[in-house]
C-alpha cells in the first residue's frame, strides 16, 4: 500500500520548485499575480529565491528587455536589482550591496542573470530551451515524465511502485545506474540529481511514497551512491513535505545518515524552513550548531554564547529564522545588537522577501509589532509579487495584522 500524506495540496504545481509559493502566469511574459502561499499546505518551501516559470510561448526580445531593466535597477540604485544580481549572478553571491552597486556589469552579465532567474545555468541555454523544445523541456510535467533516457526512467518508475525485488534485480542488470545523474532545468534545485535523490519525493511528483521506500532505498544505497548523492538526498528529505507527512522522514534520515550521509549538510536548511522535527534528529546523528541554527530551534543558551562572535552573515540570516518561525526574544536580541530588518533576507534564507513580509504572512503580530518599532518599513516590496507586508497580511487572512501595518502607515502619512 503506498503511503498518502494526511493533507492534500490541491492547486499546487505538480512538479513544485522549492519555493513556498506556486506561479500564477498572467498574459504578459514576466507579470506574476500575486499569490503567496502562507498556509500551511505541505509545500515544499524554498531556500534560494524561488525561480520565475517561463511562460508557454517565451520571448527572447521580451527576456532581453528584461535584463536591460535589471542594468537599469542597478544603475539607478534599486536594492531589489542588486538582491535580484546576488541571487542570480554567480560573481556576485557572496558580495555586499555596496560592491554590487559598484560592479561594472554588461548586457551580458544581465543576460546571464535573467536566465538564471528562470531556472537556466546560462543564457545559451535558456535560448536553447526556447529554439529546440524536448520533452525534457516540458517544464509543466512532473520530473519523472521529463526523463528522456528509457533505462533511468524505468528505474524510477520501480522505486515509485515499491518494487523491491524489480529494482534490485534491474540495478544488476544496469550496475551504473546507482551512480548515474539525470539533468533538469528550469528550476533552482534537483537540477542533476542520481536515483536515490528520487525516493524523497521532493520536489513533489505524486504526492505519495510506496510503504515500503525504506527498503526501496536502501536497494539503491546497496547498488552504490555517491557521497553528494547521499549528503542531498538527506536534504530533500529533511526538508520534504511528503516524507514527513507519510511519517518515513526520520526512519530515512536515520538511514541515510547510518549509511554515511554528513547531516550537517542538512541541519541548517532545515531549520530554515522550518522542518524542526527533522532538525533535532539530525542533531541525534552528531551536529554542530550555529547562530541561524540555535535561533530557529529557540536554543537560548547556545544562541548567547555564540552570538558575541557571530558574523554580520550569521546574525543577518539569525534574524531572518528568528522573524520566520516566530522567536521573539532572540529576535529583540538580534534587533538590540543592530542588525538591520529592512535588509532583504540573504540568499538561503526567504531572499525574495524582508523579515516582516515572512512575519506578516504568518500573522505573528508580536513579530511584526517588534520589527516595526525597530524601525522595519511598511513599503518595501517582495520581488516576486511586488507585495508589501500588508498586502502578505491581507492574502493570508491576518487580519490583526493587516490592521495593525495599515493603522501604522496612516498615522506615518
Amino acid at each position: 500500500m503506498p503511503c498518502y500524506p494526511s493533507r492534500s495540496a490541491k492547486g499546487r504545481i505538480r512538479s513544485a520548485d522549492r519555493t513556498e509559493v506556486h506561479l500564477v502566469f498572467t498574459t504578459q511574459f514576466d507579470e506574476l499575480s500575486f499569490c503567496p502561499q502562507i498556509a500551511d499546505l505541505g509545500i515544499r518551501k524554498e531556500v534560494r529565491m524561488p525561480v520565475k516559470r517561463l511562460p508557454s510561448n517565451p520571448s527572447l526580445d521580451h527576456l532581453k528587455h528584461q535584463a536591460k531593466d535589471l542594468l537599469k535597477g542597478h544603475a539607478g540604485g534599486d536594492p531589489g536589482a542588486v538582491q535580484r544580481l546576488r541571487e542570480f549572478h554567480p560573481r556576485l553571491l557572496n558580495a555586499t550591496d555596496p560592491e554590487i552597486f559598484a560592479a561594472s556589469l554588461k548586457l551580458s552579465d544581465a543576460l546571464l542573470a535573467i536566465a538564471r532567474e528562470y531556472g537556466f545555468p546560462s543564457w545559451a541555454r535558456l535560448k536553447s530551451h526556447i529554439a529546440n523544445p524536448t520533452r525534457a523541456n516540458q517544464l509543466d510535467l512532473p520530473h519523472h515524465e521529463r526523463i528522456e533516457d528509457p533505462i533511468f526512467r524505468h528505474a524510477v518508475d520501480l522505486l515509485d511502485g515499491g518494487d523491491v525485488a524489480g529494482l534490485r534485480a534491474y540495478l544488476k542488470r544496469h550496475p551504473k545506474l546507482a551512480r548515474q545523474h539525470v539533468a533538469f532545468e528550469g528550476g533552482n534545485y534537483f537540477r542533476n540529481p542520481t536515483l536515490l535523490e528520487f525516493v524523497a519525493e521532493n520536489p513533489v511528483r505524486h504526492n505519495v511514497l510506496p510503504a515500503n521506500i525504506l527498503e526501496v532505498a536502501k536497494v539503491i544505497l546497496d547498488a552504490g551512491a555517491e557521497q553528494a548523492a547521499l549528503n542531498e538526498t538527506l536534504v530533500l528529505v529533511s526538508t520534504g513535505s511528503v516524507p514527513r507527512e507519510c511519517r518515513v522522514q526520520i526512519p530515512l534520515i536515520d538511514l541515510l545518515c547510518d549509511r554515511g550521509a554528513d547531516p550537517n549538510a542538512a541541519l541548517q536548511i532545515s531549520v530554515v524552513l522550518g522542518e524542526l522535527e527533522a532538525a533535532h534528529a539530525l542533531i541525534e546523528c552528531g551536529t554542530s550548531i550555529n547562530l541561524p541554527i540555535a535561533a530557529g530551534l529557540g536554543h537560548m543558551a547556545d544562541f548567547a554564547r555564540l552570538l558575541p562572535s557571530s558574523t554580520g552573515e550569521d546574525r543577518h540570516l539569525a534574524l531572518t529564522v528568528a522573524a520566520d518561525l516566530g522567536q521573539f526574544e532572540i529576535l529583540k536580541l538580534l534587533l538590540e545588537a543592530g542588525v538591520d530588518p529592512n535588509r532583504y533576507n540573504p540568499v538561503g534564507g526567504h531572499s525574495h522577501t524582508t523579515p516582516l513580509h515572512q512575519a506578516a504572512g504568518k500573522g505573528y503580530d508580536n513579530i511584526v509589532r517588534l520589527l516595526v518599532e525597530h524601525g522595519a518599513r511598511l513599503d518595501i516590496r517582495d520581488l516576486l509579487w511586488n507585495g508589501t507586508p500588508a498586502d502578505w497580511a491581507r492574502h493570508g487572512g491576518r487580519k490583526e495584522v493587516d490592521a495593525y501595518l495599515h493603522a501604522h502607515e496612516a498615522k506615518n502619512e
